[in-house]
């Protein structure tokens, strides 16, 4: 796969080679064709990363960062252009900001960890927006407990879209850390982080986001946005499970302890004491997922070939067009309007409960996420208790929005 990326002045998207790249649409569901609207919770991998993963395990797998013989040179110089590439996706200053992590979870667990449990002190605030995933509220929660910390929240309004007023008001001397999602998983809200990092910065707080939901679909730019944490997965950006990385500003890393302990993270152990190694190592204690950094690689080379432009360019289309055909199903709520969202429709239909709707929909070969996906203070902020979620890739396309729109009717047939 060598495919040019396009340019913006004349954008193209060559959407049947790019499905034709995801080997799982030659499969059928209940004898239809598989209509995959999942992508949130985590996207289907092309075949490149899947030749990836398992051309490192046919012909070249070793243990990295340790080994003087051929394979493990190999496989620690595989792995290492991963950051790289990382470094270059988001425009990090230096490889030495970009730490792997199983994931988005567990990168934010390490800052609350290790920067929260030194830095923040009792009486100190927190401030989190009302449609956080849950990884993004339950480590702060933990924290505030041990620390004896007060979390805030910022409201959202009924469109879904933060109240600026409001999250300015609760910023303050005692506010240290923000912790905001760039792009809602339940609803699709993109929030202006740009404008509330500015904001907490004002008022000496670190700002954490979440970006497991943008860094698939826009180009983000750590610097532009001047984050002092970001966190995406691999396994939403068409990569493997179990990797992630957490960008953090060196300067951070460098006064922050490590969170785990064991192999690569040290320079010299005694019993006396223990040395550290450098960033980035100091906080990738043990064997990596070394698959799934190459993988990961295999990936952002894969999204950055099409060109962010075009993504964008695509999927706002896409969901214009999955919007409009919504809208006219009778029934149906949509749950966040906001000006500015991805593509991501979460709904309900009346009086139908959204576990049957995705049950009826599954045997018609469309996969939809119901529940309230990791985001209950989301959904009772709306007044619901789950909803049905659609979200979308690179591969989909309007014939599946039909489907799932043919899908619904059948839906309220059966329940008449």
């Amino acid at each position: 796969m060598n495919r040019p990326a396009p340019s913006p002045a004349s954008w193209q998207f060559d959407h049947a080679a790019i499905r034709g790249d995801f080997p799982i649409f030659s499969r059928t569901i209940y004898g239809n064709p598989l209509t995959f609207l999942d992508s949130a919770a985590s996207a289907q991998k092309p075949r490149v990363v899947i030749d990836a993963v398992r051309n490192l395990y046919e012909s070249g797998y070793a243990n990295i960062h340790r080994g003087i013989y051929m394979l493990s040179q190999e496989a620690t110089d595989a792995y290492e252009a991963t950051r790289e590439t990382v470094r270059q996706l988001i425009n990090a200053e230096r490889t030495e900001e970009c730490i792997f992590v199983r994931g988005a979870t567990e990168g934010i667990n390490l800052v609350a960890q290790s920067y929260g449990r030194t830095f923040l002190e009792s009486g100190d605030e927190i401030i989190l927006s009302n449609i956080e995933h849950h990884s993004n509220i339950v480590p702060w929660q933990l924290l505030r407990d041990e620390k004896k910390l007060k979390l805030r929240v910022a409201p959202v309004n009924d469109d879904g879209q933060v109240d600026l007023e409001a999250y300015k008001a609760l910023l303050g001397p005692r506010t240290k850390m923000v912790a905001l999602v760039h792009v809602s998983n339940a609803i699709g809200t993109i929030l202006p982080v740009k404008e509330m990092i500015a904001l907490a910065h004002e008022v000496g707080a670190k700002v954490l986001i979440d970006g497991c939901q943008a860094v698939p679909h826009m180009p983000v730019d750590v610097r532009e946005l001047d984050a002092d944490f970001y966190v995406f997965s691999g396994h939403k950006i068409y990569g493997p499970t179990g990797i992630g990385v957490l960008y953090a500003k060196f300067d951070l890393l460098e006064a922050m302890p490590p969170w785990q302990g064991g192999g690569d993270m040290i320079s010299t152990v005694t019993f006396e004491k223990t040395t550290y190694n450098d960033l980035p190592h100091k906080f990738e204690a043990g064997t990596p997922n070394i698959a799934g950094g190459i993988g990961l690689k295999a990936a952002l080379d894969y999204v950055t070939s099409i060109g962010y432009f075009q993504i964008q360019e695509y999927e706002k289309e896409l969901y214009a067009y999955a919007s409009e055909r919504l809208r006219q199903v009778n029934s149906l709520r949509m749950i966040g309007t906001a000006r500015d969202k991805a593509a991501v429709l979460s709904f309900v239909l009346e009086g139908i409960h959204p576990h049957d709707t995705g049950t009826i929909l599954d045997r018609e070969g469309i996969a939809v996420r119901t529940g309230h996906h990791c985001a209950q203070p989301t959904m009772d902020r709306f007044g619901v208790t789950a909803t049905v979620r659609a979200s979308f890739g690179i591969y989909n396309n309007k014939a599946d929005v039909d489907r799932l729109v043919a899908g619904l009717e059948k839906v309220k047939e059966i329940f008449g």
